[in-house]
């Protein structure tokens, strides 16, 4: 069974900010988490990407994407939603 996870990312981000971001979603794919990554906005500021995942992964996905979130200080940046 795939279980979705959606994350909100800020469209106005540096440089840098915005490798830091990419670094994430090729560490999710890399680490077999999931094939690919929809990029939709939401609004002038919010772009949402949402990705699949086995359900047994969901837990572990997450708490990977909030330590990567802290451990890059990426809190203002990318949310779950």
């Amino acid at each position: 069974m795939e279980k979705v996870i959606q994350l909100k990312v800020r469209k106005d981000l540096d440089a840098q900010l915005q490798h830091t971001i990419i670094k994430l979603k090729g560490r999710l794919i890399s680490k077999g988490y999931t094939q690919i990554i929809h990029i939709v906005d939401q609004d002038e500021d919010f772009h949402i990407n949402t990705f699949e995942t086995e359900l047994e992964k969901r837990g572990e996905v997450r708490q990977y994407i909030a330590a990567f979130i802290e451990q890059e200080n990426l809190a203002e940046a990318i949310t779950f939603k």
